[in-house]
């Protein structure tokens, strides 16, 4: 238990809104992507250094044991505690580029593709890469020593460091990179830092040791402490700074780093090698590492087989035989002619092999990135056939490249010898480095002590027979501490304990981490991954989603809410703790439910296509089953809801001043006159006519009271497309018709349904059975409605349309302001994002796209009764768009949002358009 003076003296430090002691809070931040779970007394989400500095001093005051976190991306159970979970904020985002891109300083919140966009224009990048890029944060990738498919061991967290700022476990900081704190710490910190020197020195006495070290570090490795710190550095403070990469949390908190870049070549080719067996192909990589080649990824037949069911994989996947090997090869160069030449060399080095298939090196993007999509679909391939129930194990050895095939056939030996006959290989092949992947149950005895002696096997086959490293790049954490002795030995075994003792002497920074005294440690606190909802029981709670979702900062993301199904079923199965499911489903009603936009943002993050949206309306169709017959009575009434709403908006718009919810960007009602009303009959021979399906927000809402354009989006659409050629239909009956999104959004499936086959005969009738395209005026319809209308209806979303035949057939001219650019959510899953980058740079040449923004959290009419969420999503928006008058979205609602929250005024893509079109 938490003493209450502890507990007092913390919520001293940190606000109540980032204080978390609730069942259902604690819950869902105890999971992160590794297959262990427990569950946190307190979690506390810290968003300075000094609150820092704070924690750690209580921690050590009242001998509290604490771990930091910083996406939760971790496969080791490195980020897991039944102690104080200490949590990175959103104010952990600074980052300063330097020179022309050769350096860059970053804060631990900083997730590392942003870094990579920041340095994207100077052809830079930092030289990790591990695979959940688009998710981690800087403190985890230093905090683990990431590594990934192109670094190696060149250029990852350990040897691309340049300087640090650090939080000690008396609450020191260390800035590296200021003088006066250098001096400081020399000074107040002598005795530690002798330490570290007289371990240096012992250590390089030690030519046995020595020796053991650097063949390690020859490999990848990120078992144990970075022990290279100690044989590489002769500055104590050197040799501190690389001790805390690969850390895990052990030895301090990481405030900000900087890292030294690496070049991000333009030009770059893939191609695929299918070989006729593993010795080949292993021998081939021997030959590949002295050629110019930036990644070598090798694939076993079963990772082949796991993915050649899929969309868009080459039919001959299905045809190789049964001990094919394949590497896929990227090679990159400064220019196309550099290129063409390393594409030559390569060849020539590989011509005397006899391949089962082959795809040349290509440069155009389709045929590479589809073969990067061969690599990239392995994982998450074996976690949606998994059996539920079950997780994936992804586990990641080295051997000496010189030993890969053999190490590679044994471990495949013992995939047969343990039964996990579904496990694939995969892995860095350049330096030795294979994951391999299987699945694996926890609940029953038998199927741990599967698990057990497999890992016995494995860690002896490994680190004592090859001589090669336990982990390579996905740090230690719980999985592989029993372990650590077995691979290094004794006498850097019991450096490391020095180490720890030295840097945290009440072993309170994530304890059992790293290092252990507990040899069961790797079989306890298993993670239990139950069945609740086929929706989302493939879910491997990998966090990838999280850094996408519109609630992450508000309440649950679709990882938390997933864990906290799984639980209320799991004890809502067993009839245990009926308080318990009681606590849990009463808090999930507003943190899981209500707050979720259900925008479908989380499936393009994850690996295995999940989309916790359906289960939020899965829940709420459940929940609203009584407001079935009323839902279906607005659906067919559905022109005078329209009519209400705008009579609600003109009474808003007339008496602001008393409704405390009403601001500046609500919207004007907006009434279609008749004459905007026209049919098939009343058209031009000039122009090409389109059938208009303009959105009920368009045809209810207009432009806000301050807007400097107050026509309507119809009136804009009209004039944009006859500038074009084209003549929009907007015929009669168009004021009852629906998408059926407002009522899908709610679970109020059959309504919805309803409006969605009402909407397709009356599309039929007046595209005359769909001789007539369609245009959409709106990406959120526009997504609801696709696949689902009458093969025969040819309808497109505005974004495209004005891409594809408007935008080609424009004069414009250009703006000399920047222009603030919002990617709905609906429009990302319509893979529009290039085409309105090009529509808006057809009109200006500053284009603004706000960072961490993926959707706006409006979500149809959340942005109205629970303003709160639309708030939490863009409440970075507003600095990032200073410099923009306007902002350009593609759908009505969003905008309203957008327009509050960034103090400009956000239209419809086609404003922008017909304001520069002649």
């Amino acid at each position: 238990m938490l003493s209450p003076q502890f507990i007092k003296s913390v919520k001293g430090v940190i606000p109540s809104e980032r204080y978390f002691d609730d069942a259902i809070a604690r819950l869902a931040y105890g999971t992160d992507a590794s297959f262990y779970r427990l569950v946190p007394k307190l979690v506390l989400r810290v968003e300075t250094e000094l609150e820092v500095i704070s924690l750690i001093k209580l921690a050590y005051q009242h001998r509290v044991a604490i771990t930091f976190r910083a996406a939760g991306t971790s496969l080791s159970g490195q980020a897991v505690t039944d102690s104080i979970l200490i949590v990175l904020g959103e104010n952990w985002q600074q980052r300063e580029v330097r020179g022309l891109g050769e350096q860059i300083r970053l804060q631990p919140g900083v997730i590392g593709t942003d870094a990579n966009t920041v340095l994207r224009k100077f052809q830079r990048k930092i030289g990790p890469d591990p695979a959940s890029i688009n998710s981690c944060k800087i403190g985890g990738i230093i905090a683990n020593n990431a590594s990934g498919m192109c670094c190696g061991t060149a250029q990852n967290s350990f040897q691309t460091l340049a300087g640090m700022r650090l939080v000690l476990f008396d609450g020191t900081v260390l800035d590296s990179e200021d003088a006066a704190s250098v001096t400081a710490f020399r000074q107040s910190h002598a005795s530690l830092l002798a330490a570290l020197s007289h371990l240096a020195e012992q250590t390089k006495a030690n030519t046995a040791l020595t020796a053991k070290i650097r063949h390690k570090y020859r490999l990848k490795n990120t078992t144990g402490f970075s022990l290279n710190a100690l044989t590489e550095f002769t500055d104590p403070i050197d040799i501190l700074l690389h001790l805390m990469v690969g850390s895990e949390g052990c030895l301090g908190f990481i405030s900000s780093v900087t890292l030294n870049t690496v070049p991000d070549y333009p030009n770059r080719a893939t191609a695929l090698l299918v070989f006729p067996n593993i010795e080949q192909c292993c021998e081939a990589v021997r030959l590949l590492k002295q050629q110019p080649v930036a990644a070598v990824e090798l694939l076993d037949r079963r990772s082949l087989s796991s993915i050649e069911q899929k969309a868009g994989m080459p039919a001959w996947i299905k045809q190789l035989s049964y001990s094919a090997s394949a590497l896929l090869i990227e090679t990159t160069a400064a220019s196309a002619t550099g290129l063409q030449q390393q594409i030559q060399q390569i060849n020539t080095a590989l011509q005397g092999y006899a391949l089962e298939q082959k795809v040349e090196f290509s440069t155009d993007p389709k045929i590479y990135n589809q073969l990067w999509a061969i690599r990239k679909g392995t994982f998450p391939a074996v976690g949606a056939v998994r059996e539920t129930g079950t997780t994936v194990i992804i586990e990641d050895v080295t051997f000496p490249v010189e030993k890969l095939a053999q190490g590679v056939s044994r471990l495949q030996q013992l995939f047969a010898q343990y039964q996990y006959n579904e496990a694939i290989i995969f892995g860095h092949a350049l330096e030795g480095n294979l994951h391999f992947v299987f699945s694996q149950s926890f609940e029953q005895p038998q199927e741990v002590k599967r698990y057990a002696a497999f890992m016995q096997a494995v860690t002896q086959l490994v680190a004592v027979e090859f001589n090669g490293s336990l982990k390579a790049e996905h740090g230690t954490g719980r999985n592989m501490a029993p372990f650590v002795e077995l691979e290094w030995g004794s006498d850097a075994y019991q450096l490391m304990w020095q180490i720890k003792q030295l840097l945290d002497p009440q072993s309170l920074l994530n304890p059992d981490v790293v290092l252990s005294h507990n040899k069961q440690i790797h079989l306890q606190n298993l993670k239990p991954l139950p069945a609740t909802n086929s929706l989302v029981d493939k879910c491997i709670e990998c966090g990838f989603c999280e850094s996408v979702c519109p609630s992450r900062k508000l309440t649950l993301t679709p990882r938390q809410r997933i864990v906290i199904q799984r639980e209320i079923t799991s004890l809502n199965r067993t009839g245990a703790n009926k308080q318990r499911v009681k606590q849990l489903t009463k808090a999930y009603e507003y943190q899981g439910n209500d707050s979720c936009a259900a925008c479908g943002m989380c499936q393009t993050a994850c690996p295995v296509g999940i989309n916790t949206g359906d289960l939020t309306r899965q829940l709420r169709a459940t929940n609203n089953r009584r407001w079935q017959g009323l839902t279906k009575l607005m659906a067919s009434q559905f022109r005078l809801m329209a009519q209400a709403a705008r009579y609600g908006l003109s009474l808003g718009n007339t008496l602001p001043k008393i409704l405390p919810f009403w601001h500046q960007a609500m919207p004007s009602a907006y009434y279609m006159q008749a004459n905007q009303h026209n049919n098939t009959t009343q058209l031009t021979d000039e122009l090409t006519p389109i059938i208009y399906l303009a959105s009920c927000t368009g045809r209810v809402m207009g432009p806000m009271a301050t807007s400097q354009d107050k026509r309507s989006l119809i009136e804009v659409m009209q004039s944009l497309l006859a500038k074009a050629g084209y003549q929009l239909i907007l015929a009669e009956g168009i004021d009852s018709q629906c998408c059926g999104m407002p009522f899908h959004s709610k679970g109020q499936f059959a309504a919805a349904e309803q409006k969605q086959q009402q909407l397709e005969q009356w599309l039929l009738k007046v595209s005359d059975k769909g001789s007539l395209p369609i245009l959409s005026d709106s990406s959120p319809c526009s997504l609801t409605l696709k696949a689902k209308l009458d093969a025969r209806l040819k309808l497109y979303d505005s974004v495209d349309f004005l891409a594809d035949f408007v935008l080609p057939k424009l004069q414009l001219t250009k703006l000399l302001t920047p222009v603030a650019l919002h990617l709905t959510c609906s429009a990302s899953q319509l893979n529009q994002a290039d085409k309105l980058k090009l529509l808006v740079a057809a009109c200006t040449e500053q284009r603004v796209i706000p960072e961490g923004i993926s959707c706006c959290g409006f979500a149809g009419d959340k942005g109205f009764v629970l303003p709160e969420l639309n708030a939490s999503a863009l409440d970075n928006l507003k600095p990032q768009v200073a410099a923009c008058i306007q902002g350009v979205s593609s759908s009505r609602s969003c905008e309203i949002g957008l327009s509050r929250h960034s103090g400009i005024d956000y239209q419809h893509i086609a404003y922008l358009l017909d304001s520069c079109a002649k």
